[in-house]
């Protein structure tokens, strides 16, 4: 028997480890100002595994800043773009439809825009608009299309009976179409 315990502690530290070497493996397009963070894409995963995926996506996001260069203000304000992101969009989508789910998206898009881009306009020394501009587009494709295609594809009937057989995923967290 499965501890339920230990499959979301492994679950957590797989999706901490995707997201970093995600994000350090892509450095020369994860650290800009107008970035596209292919790790991002594992966001609206919050949405189907709940807290293992808030909080391993908030430590993933930590540990890669690291690697950026830009300090402690990246370093936590990416940790907590994540977090923020996750846990929204987490607790509006949650088994609520298909629709519900894209506005989960839609919020994770906008709060990392806006968190992200805020701080790391100051950091570079550009006008606000450019940081949420520069921001926005990348997430927009890594979470809004790569991110909600990764999780409508893993909310499949069967991915999600394979994910249940594991502990990964019970009824009350999955997409209703």
């Amino acid at each position: 028997m499965r501890s339920k315990k230990s499959i979301y502690l492994t679950l957590t530290a797989v999706l901490a480890a995707l997201y970093a070497v995600g994000v350090v493996f892509l450095a020369p397009i994860s650290f800009q100002l107008f970035q596209v963070r292919i790790a991002d894409a594992l966001l609206p995963l919050a949405i189907l595994f709940g807290w293992p995926a808030i909080i391993g996506l908030s430590i993933g996001a930590f540990v890669a800043n690291f690697f950026g260069g830009l300090g402690p203000v990246d370093i936590l304000g990416g940790a907590l773009a994540n977090f923020i992101a996750t846990f929204v969009a987490w607790k509006v989508a949650n088994n609520r439809g298909r629709s519900r789910v894209l506005l989960g998206v839609t919020l994770e898009i906008l709060a990392v825009t806006l968190v992200v881009g805020t701080y790391l306009s100051f950091l570079f020394g550009m006008p606000i608009q450019v940081g949420w501009l520069g921001v926005l587009l990348g997430s927009v494709v890594a979470i809004g299309i790569l991110g909600s295609t990764l999780l409508f594809a893993l909310s499949s009937r069967r991915m999600t009976a394979m994910l249940r057989s594991y502990g990964l995923a019970q009824e009350k967290n999955t997409v209703k179409g």
